[in-house]
């Protein structure tokens, strides 16, 4: 079974790199990188510098105006967070949210390994659940992809705000960093700030379309995995519906702006469908905001 997960990877992976590369410049490495630097000194502020880029807390002492310089770091490290708790144990069979938040992960994962990026793992539900340390080499990446797909999480419930700290304490140097996730979770967006202030980051909010909308069943008991209890719901009631929708939208609408408030890439993708074109078109966005900064 995981050989067969393993082959579903790589034709996603070749998918992916192909369509990533195909135009006529850039290419998949460039893509994949993300900026990758890290602090080196400090030179005075000069006419046409990136104003982003000014120290305030060294300029401030009044001694000129400074700018931090930064060296491009010789290993990149690719680091993987996936929520692995109950609320992700939604959906159709072989198509719930943790399978494809596990598939998600792996072919990221084997696209970083094959561009000589170090790779890291972390799985957690309200604990750490896995953690692979960062390292290179292709040995290391099957190993990362083979903890994926038989891990079976021990905690049904979510802590977000607490597996970012993990993150945080464990990634020394500037990472990019994919946090795949439901977002079924409260407290979290402070951390995730000081995420994304830290490391170059990269958000993907999996869910369900029986979250959005549910068929009209009349009064159904629904299971909540995390709370383990049953309420009774009326899906033909309108007034749900309509409630069930919107808490949906506000809540995706306020982790997008959170995302952009603080540059971090934010992708949705929606379980019942392919999100290899939506993998596709965030690489490319990537690609295009790259080679704008560094021109």
């Amino acid at each position: 079974m995981f050989q067969q997960f393993l082959g579903k990877l790589r034709k996603y992976e070749i998918r992916m790199r192909k369509a990533v590369t195909s135009e006529r410049y850039g290419n998949f490495h460039s893509v994949f990188k993300g900026s990758g630097l890290e602090f080196d000194d400090l030179r005075l502020y000069q006419y046409g510098d990136d104003v982003r880029a000014i120290d305030w807390n060294t300029s401030a002492k009044g001694h000129g105006t400074f700018l931090k310089i930064f060296k491009e770091e010789k290993e990149q490290t690719a680091f993987f967070m996936l929520d692995v708790s109950a609320s992700q144990q939604v959906g159709e069979l072989r198509r719930l949210k943790i399978d494809i938040g596990k598939e998600v992960c792996g072919v990221l994962a084997l696209s970083a390994i094959q561009e000589a990026s170090r790779v890291g793992l972390l799985c957690f539900s309200d604990k750490t659940e896995r953690y692979i340390r960062p390292s290179d080499g292709m040995k290391h990446g099957y190993s990362v992809i083979s903890e994926l797909y038989k891990l079976i999480p021990e905690s049904p419930r979510t802590n977000i705000a607490d597996a970012i700290l993990v993150a945080l304490n464990v990634l020394r140097r500037r990472s990019l960093v994919f946090l795949i996730s439901d977002f079924i979770d409260l407290n979290y967006q402070h951390n995730l700030k000081a995420l994304a202030r830290k490391h170059d980051l990269v958000v993907i909010h999996l869910y369900d379309t029986r979250e959005v909308s549910l068929p009209g069943l009349g009064i159904i008991p629904l299971y909540d995995a995390e709370k383990q209890s049953t309420v009774w719901i009326n899906t033909s009631s309108k007034q749900y519906r309509e409630q069930m929708a919107s808490r949906f939208e506000k809540r995706s609408e306020e982790l997008k702006r959170l995302c952009h408030q603080n540059r971090a890439d934010y992708l949705i993708v929606n379980t019942q469908e392919d999100y290899i074109p939506a993998l596709i078109h965030l690489f490319k966005v990537r690609r295009y905001t790259r080679s704008t900064t560094s021109s």
